[in-house]
């Protein structure tokens, strides 16, 4: 059975200093994304047990803590390519130009983006998104970790809203370092992802 890894980061723990320090990096991938890993391959393994013994009255919480620790590891795979330390500025080319449809401009979608991230209630996530029905570029809150698979969407860039990507920089401040982040966003990797959910 197949099971999942800790992707490295492509950039070294003190890449990104123009959003997030070293050290709150080096936690947030090797001990926070770690144990989001180690969660998701413990509960196959109790799922595959449950299957063996046909014992399925913990089936729900079982499903519900996969559903936690699996779209936790795949929000921060996204979340670490999404970042660069030549990143900023803004987009170019086609994402430019659906962002402007669909959001009327590049500041405008800044400020729901922003807006989106920091006001997640507890934990969460900011999220720009292809929603395939409509075929438009949308912004989504992610609470804790679980996808919104009911709107069927792909995300493209994700800001991480959990206290532990910022607190020990930023302290409470969320909306400072949301802010810092807009500084280390890599374009190529999100215009990609554009271009890759289009032709699909």
């Amino acid at each position: 059975m197949g099971t999942y890894s800790l992707p490295d980061l492509p950039y070294d723990y003190s890449a990104l200093e123009r959003a997030m320090s070293a050290e709150i990096l080096e936690l947030h991938h090797s001990k926070h994304h770690a144990a989001y890993v180690k969660g998701a391959n413990d509960t196959l393994e109790q799922l595959a047990e449950a299957r063996d013994k046909e014992q399925f009255g913990g089936l729900v919480g079982l499903q519900k803590t996969f559903a936690f620790h699996l779209s936790g590891h795949v929000l921060h795979s996204l979340f670490w390519q999404n970042l660069s330390p030549e990143g900023g500025d803004r987009p170019e080319g086609e994402l430019a130009d659906a962002i402007t449809e669909h959001f009327g401009g590049f500041e405008a979608f800044k400020k729901q983006l922003t807006n989106a991230t920091t006001g997640v209630q507890g934990s969460g996530w900011g999220i720009l998104s292809w929603e395939p029905l409509g075929q438009r570029l949308i912004v989504e809150q992610v609470y804790d970790h679980h996808g919104n698979v009911g709107q069927g969407t792909t995300p493209l860039l994700a800001f991480d809203a959990w206290e532990h990507a910022y607190y020990l920089q930023y302290r409470n401040v969320r909306p400072d370092y949301v802010t810092r982040l807009w500084d280390v966003v890599n374009w190529q990797d999100v215009s990609d992802r554009f271009a890759a959910v289009k032709a699909a």
